[in-house]
């Protein structure tokens, strides 16, 4: 994955949809493609409607098995990265203050403020005023005072723009754990956000339209391991496989090894690994987990996550 500036504030227009990756790969096994949806287009970006389905891929003691200190929480927030069919969602837990998440959580996602130096936003700065989750309007509703984020910035693609929006949605949703809509109001009253329709309420696009073909959960970025640890993560890579390795500082592989995720195709599924570095001598390494490639190449390559260790 190619590092990306923290925060990220502009990205090369998508080359390629994210769901041409999983075309190519399920054309090369010869099954049929699942029914696909526009990435933050008007039917999954501006209409709220009803849940179609659960989050199934939100902290349930996925990442949060640290004792958490006091007064603080682990919610998802949901950052940008490069793959190969261009920038996708990446998710990353974080312990934030208890008694907002959700507007914690949303700072740190407009920000760019994230652990792994891949990750970044595609929010051009600023800030809401607040983020909770409203009983009455049955609904998570984002408030802003001003009109900064109603038109897109010049450099900033319709793309760019719905995968934006997207960030915001996926991340007080997981911390929700509920697919409610997302209301954007300057005090009663709907407003744009960068030019996309939000007074239908917001809600969030199929997982394999924005979200990466593989986000690593453990280890975190700067993690400390030794003799064996166990990875994990969420991914949807051809008929399941998850492939890993391990890179020395020159970005050599040192290691590898493949496992297998609960599914693939339809969203992203759980997988974990265990990786033995008993063998390996002390120093810095890089974890990678990537989607099975049979394309070759061809389908742009495997997607991939990568976290910094150090083996002790």
């Amino acid at each position: 994955m190619t590092r990306l500036p923290r925060p990220v504030t502009r990205y090369r227009a998508v080359a390629a949809a994210t769901a041409l990756v999983l075309s190519a790969a399920l054309a090369a096994c010869g099954d049929e493609e699942p029914e696909a949806q526009d990435p933050g287009g008007e039917e999954t970006s501006s209409a709220a409607g009803e849940p179609t389905d659960q989050p199934t891929d939100e902290p349930t003691g996925d990442g949060s098995e640290t004792a958490e200190p006091t007064g603080k929480v682990t919610v998802p927030v949901y950052f940008v990265g490069d793959t190969p069919g261009g920038p996708a969602l990446y998710r990353e837990f974080r312990q934030v203050e208890a008694d907002n998440p959700m507007e914690e959580a949303v700072a740190l996602m407009v920000a760019g403020d994230a652990l792994d130096p891949d990750y970044g936003s595609l929010w051009p700065g600023g800030s809401f005023d607040s983020v909770s989750f409203s009983d009455g309007a049955g609904a998570i509703v984002a408030g802003v005072s001003h009109d900064d984020w109603v038109d897109a910035p010049g450099d900033m693609t319709k793309e760019q723009a719905r995968l934006a929006v997207q960030q915001l949605v996926y991340t007080v949703q997981g911390i929700q754990q509920e697919r409610v809509p997302v209301l954007v109001q300057n005090g009663a009253d709907p407003v744009d956000l960068f030019g996309i329709d939000t007074s239908g309420g917001l809600k969030a696009a199929k997982p394999l339209d924005v979200l990466a073909f593989m986000n690593v959960t453990t280890p975190e970025e700067g993690a400390s391991v030794s003799g064996s640890f166990t990875a994990e993560g969420v991914g949807s890579s051809f008929e399941a496989t998850v492939l890993w390795e391990i890179r020395d500082q020159a970005g050599e592989k040192v290691l590898d090894g493949f496992t297998t995720a609960d599914g693939w195709i339809d969203k992203l599924y759980p997988w974990t690994a265990e990786v033995d570095v008993s063998g390996l001598a002390p120093g810095t390494y890089t974890f990678v987990a990537l989607t099975d490639d049979p394309s070759g190449g061809e389908g742009g390559g495997p997607t991939e996550d990568t976290k910094t260790i150090t083996v002790g």
